[in-house]
């Protein structure tokens, strides 16, 4: 079995799952830059369900690209557990996503000559890692896919494929989840039924899960909201209800 790069270790601090530190982000040069990110300091909670909203252009995405390693910010640093990402080369990076991190795509990104029990492993299979098919059972029945195992992507529906995603990105344990707008092209009571499993992973099989959203009705399943504006953290919500949310944007003008 493969083991995960060992690279800048830090203590890692009890109960955070990443962490970010004076991040910046500027795309462009001149007249031209653009800040994406404007000096971030924002924690994630290990065990939490974390969602990040904010207006149009705010920096949402490029936070969480950041926070997952699949962007380099131009200055401050990223801890993921007990390791800074700064420290590592491209090869070191995607050894330790491909280890530590899940991702979940609001296009599903599942490969459509695959059954879905084959999109779900096909990330162990890639790291030569053997399944854990005691947490793989754990997980298809989480996710009420048992009878969906040997189907194609085109053979079932949009949440059925978003729940095989969810499943991709929890079968290697990874400390943390990244769901990048994951009910984006789904319909509302799907969206709920996704949005409830992402819930339930953090809640009954302690996973980590940081979402971005920009809808309210998605972010009140999250136990904290972080808002961002202007490239900056505007402020938190916890236990947020949907029309906490939507007050909360309102302010901000998003």
């Amino acid at each position: 079995m493969n083991t995960s790069p060992v690279l800048d270790h830090l203590p890692a601090t009890p109960g955070v799952a990443a962490e970010a530190r004076g991040l910046t982000k500027v795309y462009g040069s001149g007249a031209a830059q653009v800040h994406a990110l404007a000096g971030i300091d924002l924690t994630i909670e290990s065990g939490r369900f974390t969602a990040i909203m904010g207006p149009s252009g705010s920096g949402k995405s490029t936070l969480m690209h950041c926070l997952a390693g699949l962007d380099q910010a131009t200055s401050g640093e990223v801890v993921v557990g007990d390791q800074r990402l700064a420290a590592m080369s491209d090869n070191e990076l995607t050894a330790f996503r491909r280890h530590h991190v899940g991702f979940v795509f609001q296009s599903f990104n599942l490969l459509p000559m695959l059954t879905a029990k084959q999109n779900i492993l096909l990330p162990l299979d890639l790291a030569g890692v053997d399944p854990d098919w005691t947490w793989f059972d754990e997980l298809i029945g989480v996710l009420g896919l048992a009878d969906r195992l040997g189907h194609r992507p085109t053979q079932l529906s949009g949440g059925q494929q978003q729940r095989v995603a969810v499943a991709r990105a929890l079968m290697s344990r990874p400390r943390i989840v990244f769901a990048d707008e994951p009910t984006g092209n789904l319909d509302s009571r799907t969206s709920a039924e996704v949005l409830e499993f992402l819930r339930r992973s953090v809640r009954e099989l302690g996973q980590t899960v940081v979402m971005v959203t920009h809808e309210p009705s998605a972010a009140a399943y999250a136990d904290h909201v972080v808002l961002v504006a202007d490239g900056r953290v505007a402020g938190r919500l916890d236990s947020p209800t949907q029309d906490d949310v939507l007050d909360a944007l309102r302010t901000m003008g998003g």
